[in-house]
């Protein structure tokens, strides 16, 4: 999956493919006004980061594995109650 970074660099190099004969300065104007609307989709499709998408599976890992933990503490004292 492209990076946005990515993303935009190969976006920048069709407009300057499709629109060869237009100056650099009309197609960075292209390109970023393709850029703009690209980044406002993204927003309203609500999607996540790569950082965040990491940092929230970080955080459900740690959850995890306290839950795993807790289990097995619950497990250890109903065995000692039941005794």
């Amino acid at each position: 999956m492209l990076n946005p970074q990515q993303l935009f660099g190969l976006i920048q190099d069709q407009v300057n493919q499709v629109f060869p004969e237009f100056g650099k300065a009309a197609q960075d104007e292209m390109a970023g006004n393709l850029k703009l609307v690209i980044t406002s989709v993204i927003t309203k499709l609500d999607l996540v980061s790569r950082d965040e998408f990491d940092a929230q599976q970080a955080v459900l890992e740690r959850t995890r594995m306290m839950l795993e933990k807790l289990e097995k503490t619950v497990a250890e004292l109903e065995e000692k109650v039941s005794d």
